[in-house]
């Protein structure tokens, strides 16, 4: 997989969440994944497809804690369920981070159309990526823990 792909989800992460969320990521250096399991307690996951056959998926994988502090941060006080809060705002900011790193995809020749998120919760859950090529993760550390965004599209 190519580096340069991991641009546009890493801008799109640092903008989405620092601009909706009041949190200020910082990347860390990327890696291919090695196993499906989730490096995070709550999880947002989005495919996307476009012509000719060529697919993807993107996944944000938060801690707790972090999760916690997104909902508090869009929130304000005006927290219901805690764990219908989270499952929201994850799929929310999930589809925000690959709305917007489509963009930065499209404005390097590739066009994508992206499908409704899924949020997992739990400890210890999986992520199966529907591609069959290399998972590239980017850590990410806040103030308030850890998460990571992940990737693969067929090229």
């Amino acid at each position: 997989m190519d580096i340069n792909y991991a641009k546009p989800f890493i801008e799109a992460t640092i903008n989405v969440l620092s601009t909706m969320a009041m949190i200020n990521p910082k990347a860390q250096k990327p890696y291919i994944k090695k196993n499906n399991k989730a490096l995070g307690d709550v999880s947002g996951v989005v495919g996307f497809t476009a012509d000719g056959g060529k697919k993807g998926v993107m996944s944000v994988s938060f801690s707790k804690k972090c999760a916690v502090q997104i909902v508090k941060n869009l929130l304000g006080d005006d927290v219901q369920n805690i764990l219908d809060d989270v499952q929201d705002a994850v799929g929310e900011i999930t589809n925000m981070i690959s709305g917007q790193a489509r963009a930065k995809l499209a404005e390097m020749g590739i066009t994508m159309k992206g499908a409704t998120p899924t949020v997992i919760m739990g400890d210890n859950h999986t992520i199966t990526h529907l591609t069959k090529d290399k998972i590239m993760a980017v850590p990410f550390t806040t103030d308030y823990g850890d998460f990571v965004v992940e990737f693969s599209m067929s090229e």
